[in-house]
């Protein structure tokens, strides 16, 4: 592979704002793995964020995108799943699997897709420096004869349309809207794009914390949520706290502390199969690897406000959730599903034309 933009390149990132800045361009922002494509003729790699190949695992996207991508070039984008008419980050992550026999399998049950929304390189031509309008036309010149499963992200200048898409579109399980400045150059691993999220607000009850990585303070709060059932089931958790925060929450939780979780609702956690049945912390995954998954079990009785984005198939927190503010005025019996706000269904067909 010889290309003027040549891998690992880490891609440019985007910063977090509350609303939508005016007069740049607008893209969705997608849920997916992002990805920068290398193809040199019958070479083709895939570059994780990292800067990690991810091209063993797609081995479908491969052959569809040797087919229908320009002979020389480099394009940033997403990989993406689609179940049902929405994004599937569930199904997505279940591709990255050691097992070859495994990947072949899952690349017939659930082909991913590839939606590009820069390009670095075409033929001999770097594009790194070239401002982000000359590059969005240059991606749509080469991309404008592409086919499923490969896709040209949609964008437009207009912001009450980008509006519209950010309430539209996460209904088909995108992340919100991604803003780009018109002269924008291309910049690796830098943050010089703005991103708009949803966020939205929900009372989760507290049942265990971990420590944090330097030390004996508490790393994030273990949160749940109460199902039709009755069953507290484990929806993720938050952090961000400064050190001294982290310092003060270990006296603060201490009288809730248990000595074990043989009698807390969580105390199935460390056999496999129970959580087949329910979600329970210290799941682990191809992600997690050896990481330390051991928690310390509260009596789940406080109950705090966290602010998230999105739900991942309705069952817990896509990300990280930020704590807001303790709820001594709420019960831990209160704090349900029924209180999370689900969007109104949007087909992924229509984001993609």
């Amino acid at each position: 592979m010889d290309l003027p933009v040549m891998p690992p390149v880490k891609p440019m990132l985007a910063k977090s704002v509350a609303k939508i800045p005016p007069g740049m361009q607008y893209e969705a922002k997608w849920d997916g793995f992002r990805a920068i494509v290398f193809r040199d003729g019958s070479d083709l790699e895939i570059g994780s964020r990292t800067g990690k190949p991810l091209t063993r695992y797609f081995p479908e996207l491969v052959a569809a995108l040797l087919e229908r991508l320009p002979e020389r070039c480099v394009l940033d984008g997403e990989i993406v799943i689609a179940r049902e008419g929405r994004l599937d980050f569930d199904a997505l992550t279940e591709r990255i699997h050691p097992a070859a026999s495994r990947v072949r399998t899952l690349a017939e049950r659930t082909p991913a897709s590839f939606v590009a929304f820069d390009v670095l390189a075409l033929g001999d031509e770097s594009l790194m420096n070239a401002p982000m309008t000359d590059r969005r036309a240059r991606l749509a010149e080469a991309l404008s004869g592409a086919t499923p499963p490969v896709h040209l992200a949609p964008s437009t200048t207009d912001a009450e349309l980008a509006q519209t898409w950010f309430e539209q579109y996460e209904g088909a399980g995108l992340d919100g809207v991604i803003a780009k400045p018109f002269d924008l150059r291309y910049r690796e691993n830098e943050r010089l794009m703005f991103k708009i999220k949803h966020e939205r607000t929900a009372d989760c009850v507290v049942a265990g914390y971990r420590f944090h990585k330097s030390g004996p303070v508490v790393g994030s709060l273990l949160l749940g949520l109460y199902d039709d059932a009755g069953v507290l089931q484990h929806v993720g958790v938050c952090a961000a706290f400064t050190m001294k925060r982290r310092t003060e929450l270990i006296a603060e939780l201490e009288p809730l502390r248990l000595k074990s979780a043989e009698d807390h609702p969580w105390a199935a956690w460390t056999d496999e199969s129970a959580h087949e049945k329910a979600r329970l912390p210290g799941a682990t995954s191809r992600w997690t690897g050896k990481k330390d998954l051991s928690w310390v079990p509260l009596e789940p009785r406080l109950v705090a406000e966290v602010a998230y984005e999105h739900m991942e198939n309705g069952a817990r927190f896509r990300h990280t959730a930020r704590f807001r503010r303790w709820r001594p005025d709420r019960t831990p019996e209160s704090c349900t599903y029924a209180q999370l706000e689900e969007p109104v269904r949007y087909d992924l067909a229509d984001v993609l034309g």
